[in-house]
């Protein structure tokens, strides 16, 4: 029932209902124009939505948004509103505790009724699990020789890879910074890798900052990593996985967004007080060691900084890690689907778990 793409001939021809499936409503929010509707509530939804986007992110996500799919021929905002009139039903991966300050716009702007779908989190206790069965993983081995709450962990992910030069920047930010850090480095755009990862980094690091930190270019047990102990902070692009793997431990953020709806996630989670974003360079996006390593120092060693932010992780981890409440937007999502069998539609206000 759920489709993020173009929907199907055969379903539109057979007439069988589809839903859209939304990203974060804080993009939503942000991106989609405003329809007419009674002044507070403009008000109130234009305030949500002030989310200061700075030129570099516009600039990196327009092309994206406007220029043809090399396989289908259609740009993506073209596929969106096809998609989108032949859907009945939006479904976001969200709920109102997560964004309570721009979900309940988003079916204003899309003119369509919207359930949530809630954050899909794993279990809390995956990490715990699964860490008996990574121990001998060198990552995890090293952790365990560092102490509580000592370590952030950077992961940036793959989808899109950061530069040589900026690989360079975050490593010295690191350095500079002074903490402990577990990084689980990926290629650069644009560079040719040896095994070990060692040319990827700036001359002489590995030597100056050994007994300090782990550089790793394989795959690291993400899960066992957030739920270690000497864990006490996440260096992050503010991907929605990542996002909630991190929440989940309740571990404040180090927020350093790439592409697509990693800047609009990591805006929210700053007005949420739950971390920091590394300083940019708003015409053309770039950062240097000196704000990676203030934002470092704020998040993982100045007293008073690092208590507001593990407190407001604390908070979002109540969400998160409320498995009764998730489970519960689930099955009202179901229930609501299957209504349409009843009713033949989706016209009908969909189930919240808001006030649950």
């Amino acid at each position: 029932m759920l489709i993020s793409n173009l929907t199907s001939s055969i379903d539109h021809l057979m007439k069988v209902p589809c839903a859209l499936l939304l990203p974060t409503a804080a993009v939503i929010a942000m991106s989609v124009q405003l329809p007419e509707h009674p002044a507070g509530a403009r008000a109130e939804a234009e305030a949500a939505a002030a989310d200061s986007v700075p030129p570099y992110e516009r600039k990196a996500l327009a092309p994206s948004l406007t220029s043809d799919g090399k396989a289908s021929g259609m740009s993506t905002i073209q596929r969106w509103t096809l998609t989108k009139e032949r859907c009945a039903l939006g479904v976001i991966r969200s709920c109102v505790e997560w964004e309570p300050e721009s979900f309940h716009v988003v079916p204003t702007r899309l003119g369509m009724p919207v359930v949530p779908l809630g954050l899909l989190p794993p279990p809390p206790d995956s990490g715990r699990r699964s860490a008996s069965t990574n121990r001998e993983h060198a990552a995890v081995r090293w952790l365990e020789t560092q102490p509580p709450g000592s370590v952030v962990y950077v992961a940036l992910g793959s989808e899109v890879p950061l530069r040589v030069e900026q690989v360079h920047e975050l490593a010295l930010g690191l350095e500079l910074a002074g903490t402990r850090f577990l990084w689980a480095l990926r290629k650069p755009s644009g560079a040719a890798v040896l095994d070990d990862g060692a040319d990827m980094l700036p001359p002489g690091f590995q030597e100056r900052t050994r007994g300090q930190g782990m550089v790793t270019t394989g795959w690291l047990p993400q899960m066992s990593i957030l739920a270690h102990a000497a864990v006490g902070g996440f260096l992050t692009h503010c991907g929605r996985n990542s996002l909630i793997e991190g929440l989940l431990f309740g571990h404040p953020l180090v927020m350093l967004p790439i592409f697509g709806d990693q800047g609009p996630n990591a805006r929210q989670m700053e007005r949420k007080k739950v971390g920091l974003q590394v300083v940019r360079d708003e015409n053309d996006g770039s950062f240097d060691r000196h704000g990676v390593a203030t934002a470092v120092q704020a998040v993982m060693l100045d007293g008073e900084a690092r208590r507001g932010f593990v407190a407001g992780a604390a908070k979002m981890q109540e969400v998160v890690a409320d498995t009764e409440r998730q489970e519960r937007y689930i099955d009202e999502l179901v229930q609501h689907l299957r209504s349409y069998t009843v009713h033949g539609d989706f016209t009908t206000a969909p189930p919240t778990s808001s006030s649950s």
